[in-house]
């Protein structure tokens, strides 16, 4: 009995101390770049793992680099008459992640996301197949964003 409130004390104390570093996270990213976090299903983290991804403006020559940073490109996969793209595998993880995170969040809130959902089912597309669709659109969307809020003039607060 012992071992098991030990544990529990612990999972207690580590929630708490991951709570703490959320907020901190939360802090950070609303200081370097608070539109961000305006974005519908855009979160804490998902916005700092956008951020810590893209690093500066200039550093992806367009959007299309972006989404291959993010493997999110689409990669054909056709064979036959069959013409599709398929998931790309490679990139960052961790911003495919955030990227994926952000889709769940818009189709369970946003109305615009699951109209396009819907749109895209409704000309053939798998599910899956609609949400790297998807995706893709939100890196473009991200990225765009990112590039403009990045030029010299526009005032944001770096964090020291």
């Amino acid at each position: 009995m012992q071992a098991l409130r030990a544990t529990a004390q612990r999972i207690q104390s580590l929630a708490a101390e991951a709570g703490q570093g959320l907020d901190a996270l939360a802090v950070l990213v609303q200081a370097l770049a608070p539109w961000l976090l305006e974005i519908p299903g855009v979160g804490p983290l998902s916005a700092a793992q956008v951020l810590v991804s893209w690093s500066h403006a200039g550093r992806l020559r367009s959007e299309a680099a972006f989404a291959a940073l993010a493997g999110t490109n689409p990669i054909p996969a056709s064979s036959g008459q069959v013409t599709r793209h398929r998931l790309n595998r490679g990139g960052d993880r961790q911003l495919n992640r955030a990227l994926h995170t952000i889709v769940l969040v818009r189709l369970r809130t946003d109305p615009d996301t699951r109209a396009y959902m819907a749109r895209r089912t409704a000309q053939g597309k798998s599910r899956r197949d609609a949400k790297r669709c998807l995706r893709r659109v939100i890196a473009r969307q991200l990225f765009r964003l990112l590039e403009r809020y990045d030029q010299p003039g526009v005032e944001i607060l770096r964090a020291a």
